[in-house]
């Protein structure tokens, strides 16, 4: 049986190298969020200030997979 991730909405801090980012996620805790390979594999641009979903294991709180870029409200 699979493992239940927990899925946040957070904020892109900070861009780091090789697709890794600083997240912050609503309850105020800032991550280490890596690009999952759907969003590589069609070049969705992530930008610092982009608001996005983050898959998080229940292992590892620190780190996460950003798997979907929120649209932008106008």
């Amino acid at each position: 049986m699979k493992e239940k991730k927990i899925i946040y909405e957070g904020l892109i801090t900070e861009s780091l190298s090789n697709g890794m980012f600083r997240v912050r996620v609503d309850n105020k805790y800032i991550i280490l969020g890596y690009i999952s390979g759907k969003i590589r594999r069609n070049f969705i641009r992530i930008l610092p200030g982009d608001r996005v979903k983050v898959e998080i294991s229940r292992y590892d709180s620190s780190k996460g997979r950003i798997i979907f870029r929120l649209y932008k409200k106008d």
